[in-house]
């Protein structure tokens, strides 16, 4: 039944386009390669589809007859490949609704009174992004009419589409002084560190070592002991939660060591990345500790900012650890971090420790872990315009040396002997082996890069990028986006659902038009469950984003909106369902 409905789609897709509205996204496309790649796509697919009964109208699936109701007035010609109507009654009144739609646009433009607000908004600090955009040679990344990236970003004629890039909560650009600076290492400073007396190690270790000085700076550490270079805040996470469970709950030989074991709780939020769920799952299986969260529906107000009241509830004298995010990567909600730790030291265990998430703040706006006193802080690096392979944990110096080391190895030793060893104090003591000495380079040079711009001009300019994105979808038709709604401060990222149309086909759509957006779970499958979705879009904004990035992907957005509800119970048909409750299965993309 999927397979039929995902031919039949298709094929009305095509057919559609052919005469629609929005042919012109269309227009280079081989009709012949189009309706070929997508019937041998379909056929790949299933193993119960009987070609032979192929018709524009009927399928035979699985010894059941499945007719669609759009593509039943079309008939596709066997000699010549060609798709035609045969009913061409239909035309006058689409080319009549397309000129209708065209004239309601030009009587709307020359009409003061119906100017959008849009049109006259103006961001204060206007001159951020285009002061940036030469750092950034990708983002003149440019793609034909089928959605192909162009080999010359030059090309200027009216068929290309310029990247429009809103997906920097998953990774950020890289500028141009941080893949420079990477270049650079490899030609003129490549070496190991640490464990060189000539010039190269000696640089190399310089380098390396700096960037350690820089981070400590950026999230104003109390010492450069206090920052572990990891491959991303995953790893960062998950070294504090492993060695807290190293023992499995059994009381440490170093009565120093810091441990969980049966009868602690360790408290999360329903909210959380994967990554600040699943290491604490494991840690707990290990350490025999309970493991609490607070449910997304108690998690936030009916404005959508964090309810400190039904966190509190949670906190007990055994809670032993608290992680949370700063800033969630699906709603965009802002945690107000300092009343949760007052509240944390206030009613959870004496000993209790906090972890903070940083991956979408640290990018977005200044960090201050003294202000903040949490205990640790994981942090990413290629969110901050850092290359991929580097992050950190950030965490106070005498809770890290508390810590037994997370992986044996050169670097973290002070002494080897055949039946024991010791150990040195932290950075070392967490970094085994050979470190990702240019990654660490490149993050240094992103530090520098966005100090030099400044990250309260950064957080204040998405601030209010951010509030213009979430004003402009809340007037587009069918769009429910998720999180805080207006005049509730949030990041600069929405997360959305349109009804029937599935979040991958949306983004295919925008994608064509070179629109990058991101759809799935976003790693947060419990939050969506939550939510009662299996899968939401994403927009996500960087200080290279301008207002007219915005005003494109809603443009693009509000077509493929319309496009969709063209083919009527194509996407709106009972079969598909709507999302709703996690339903995976009833509920698939077209493409």
């Amino acid at each position: 039944r999927r397979s039929a409905m995902a031919i039949s789609n298709l094929v009305a897709i095509f057919v559609t386009t052919q005469n629609h509205q929005f042919h012109n996204m269309y227009s280079k496309m081989s009709k012949e390669t189009a309706l070929a790649t997508l019937l041998a796509l379909s056929l790949h697919s299933s193993d119960h589809f009987m070609a032979s009964s192929f018709t524009p109208s009927r399928f035979l699936v699985g010894g059941r007859r499945w007719q669609s109701p759009i593509v039943s007035s079309l008939s596709v010609s066997s000699s010549s490949s060609k798709i035609t109507s045969t009913s061409e009654e239909d035309q006058p009144r689409r080319d009549k609704e397309s000129s209708n739609h065209s004239q309601d646009h030009d009587d709307e433009e020359g009409s003061e009174a119906n100017r959008p607000w849009w049109k006259d908004f103006q961001l204060k600090d206007s001159s951020l992004a285009p002061s940036v955009l030469a750092d950034f040679p990708i983002l003149q990344t440019t793609f034909d009419g089928d959605g192909k990236i162009l080999p010359d970003s030059d090309d200027t004629s009216t068929s290309t589409k310029r990247l429009i890039y809103l997906d920097s909560a998953a990774t950020s650009q890289k500028p141009i002084p941080v893949t420079t600076a990477l270049t650079d290492y490899y030609l003129r400073s490549n070496s190991n560190v640490h464990r060189g007396a000539h010039a190269l190690s000696r640089e190399a270790t310089s380098l390396y070592e700096s960037s350690r000085d820089k981070v400590a700076k950026f999230v104003n550490a109390r010492s450069r002991n206090e920052i572990v270079f990891t491959s991303g805040a995953t790893e960062a996470i998950n070294l504090v939660a492993s060695t807290l469970s190293q023992t499995c709950g059994k009381p440490p030989q170093n009565a120093r060591e810091l441990y969980l074991t049966e009868g602690d709780e360790v408290l999360i939020t329903e909210n959380e990345h994967h990554s600040n769920i699943v290491p604490w799952q494991m840690a707990c299986r290990r350490s025999g500790a309970t493991l609490k969260y607070l449910p997304t529906n108690a998690a936030c107000t009916a404005s959508g900012e964090f309810d400190l009241r039904s966190f509190e509830e949670l906190l007990t004298p055994q809670t032993k650890l608290v992680s949370l995010q700063h800033v969630s990567n699906v709603l965009g909600t802002i945690y107000p971090i300092q009343a949760i730790v007052q509240l944390v030291r206030t009613k959870a265990h004496p000993g209790a420790k906090i972890l903070l998430d940083a991956c979408q703040s640290l990018p977005h706006m200044p960090v201050d872990v003294q202000s903040l006193d949490v205990d640790f802080l994981a942090g990413s690096g290629h969110k901050m315009c850092g290359p991929t392979g580097i992050g950190f944990l950030w965490g106070k110096e005498d809770v890290l040396n508390s810590l037994p080391p997370y992986m044996g190895g050169g670097e973290m030793i002070r002494d080897v002997y055949m039946d024991n060893s010791t150990y040195a104090d932290a950075p070392a003591r967490f970094e085994a082996g050979t470190p990702p000495i240019a990654q660490a380079v490149g993050l240094g040079a992103a530090i520098d890069y966005l100090e030099t711009i400044g990250m309260e001009r950064i957080h204040d300019y998405e601030m209010e990028l951010g509030d213009y994105l979430r004003r402009r979808l809340e007037d587009v038709e069918g769009i429910t986006v998720l999180g805080p709604g207006v005049g509730t401060e949030r990041a600069a990222l929405c997360a959305f659902v349109a009804g029937n149309v599935h979040p991958s086909d949306l983004s295919t759509f925008l994608d064509v038009e070179g629109v990058a957006i991101r759809a799935g779970h976003h790693c947060c499958q419990p939050l969506h469950r939550a939510l009662g979705y299996s899968h939401s879009a994403r927009a996500s904004l960087y200080f290279y984003n301008t207002k007219e990035d915005v005003d494109r992907f809603v443009e693009v957005l509000e077509e493929t909106l319309r496009f969709f509800g063209s083919l009527g119970n194509i996407v709106d048909g009972g079969e598909g369902g709507n999302g709703k409750d996690g339903d995976d299965e009833g509920f698939v993309p077209i493409f």
